[in-house]
């Protein structure tokens, strides 16, 4: 969590297999992302960066304004949850980065995005 402006991100990735090609080297994704506001201020996310390294050490940038189409604005305790995806060409891979937010204020400030894992099932190995 951001103890500065207490914004808390929790994400759950799962594989999906029914779109993934392993014999083409392609390995799909999805991600939940539950962003919580546990402070005391209001908060719009404007924009995301992503940085999404698969187990070849190819990296992936991705930025862009808000997330999912949608800029949230997150009053204090506040949840706003996505569900996105990601491509890989190996079959583990980790996600990190960060959100970027704007208090009414006018105030800017980064909420880092907590590194998680996308690996297929041990079973599917």
């Amino acid at each position: 969590m951001n103890e500065e402006n207490n914004i808390l991100i929790e994400a759950v990735p799962r594989f999906i297999r029914e779109q993934s090609s392993p014999a083409e080297n392609r390995y799909v994704f999805a991600y939940t992302i539950t962003i919580s506001n546990k402070g005391e201020k209001p908060a719009k996310l404007l924009s995301r960066q992503w940085l999404i390294t698969d187990s070849n050490g190819k990296v992936q940038e991705v930025r862009g304004e808000g997330v999912v189409g949608k800029q949230p604005y997150l009053k204090p305790n506040d949840v706003f949850r996505y569900t996105s995806g990601a491509v890989l060409e190996t079959a583990v891979g980790v996600m990190q980065g960060n959100y970027f937010f704007v208090e009414d204020d006018g105030s800017q400030f980064v909420a880092p995005i907590p590194k998680f894992t996308l690996s297929i099932p041990r079973t599917l190995h």
